[in-house]
């Protein structure tokens, strides 16, 4: 079945990182709207896929990571304004029909990400 999951992992910790909001966003000729909007359970990951079956469509997403509320809610002192803030990680989905896993590892001074599985 068609589906875009991800989750986080927070590697200041070697955690996953609960509570972080993720929003998502398709991208359109004149601008984005917002398809979806989640936050990560104890095991860093949402609980339901960000988009699955017929309603992830081929095109250029934009998932939003608020990584600066989730480390401030988790009592790290951050410079004002935080070296990152929101994580924007820009992917492009071919096959609608296929599986997409998008996995953040994070800290408050960087992050990775790639296509999982």
């Amino acid at each position: 079945m068609a589906r875009l999951s991800t989750h986080v992992l927070d590697t200041s910790l070697g955690m996953p990182a609960r509570g972080v909001h993720i929003e998502l966003h398709i991208l359109a000729e004149g601008g984005s709207r917002r398809v979806a909007l989640h936050t990560t359970n104890a095991e860093g990951r949402t609980d339901v896929p960000l988009l699955e079956g017929d309603r992830l469509e081929a095109g250029v997403y934009e998932l939003v990571f608020h990584a600066g509320d989730y480390f401030r809610a988790a009592g790290v002192v951050l410079p004002d304004p935080p070296f990152l803030d929101r994580v924007v990680v820009r992917i492009g989905i071919a096959d609608a029909t296929g599986d997409y896993h998008v996995p953040l590892l994070i800290s408050p001074y960087g992050y990775s990400t790639y296509r999982g599985s």
